[in-house]
């Protein structure tokens, strides 16, 4: 079992910045890829950042990329989202998961977080 815990949304004005944490406990946080996922009103969930358990590999949607940085640290069991020059269509619940297996596979995650809240205005 593993426990996820997001914590850092909020409102933001478009070209804000906002970090996002998920503290993990349960398992040990370095066996395991993380990912952050969001979903916005009336769409379907999307990958945003993956990083593999070692920290060398990362993975972004094309969106986000040169904007956002997904990081971690396995000393402290949590997995970070930096998000820079936010726009209104990052608005969503942001939501982390572990995987064993696959950085950019949805349906190979078996562990989420509750989600938090990133709303960015105009």
């Amino acid at each position: 079992q593993v426990q996820l815990v997001e914590s850092g949304g909020g409102v933001v004005q478009a070209g804000g910045s906002l970090r996002l944490s998920c503290a993990a406990s349960g398992r040990t946080f370095s066996r395991y890829h993380m990912g952050w996922f969001r979903q916005a009103p009336g769409k379907e969930r999307e990958i945003v950042a993956a990083i593999s358990l070692s920290g060398r590999s990362t993975y972004y949607v094309d969106s986000v990329k040169g904007r956002f940085t997904i990081s971690r640290d396995n000393n402290n069991n949590t997995a970070y989202l930096q998000m820079n020059s936010l726009k209104p269509e990052d608005t969503a619940i942001y939501y982390c998961a572990t995987t064993l297996a696959g950085l950019q596979i949805e349906t190979l995650y078996d562990y989420w977080g509750q989600g938090t809240q990133v709303t960015v205005s105009s």
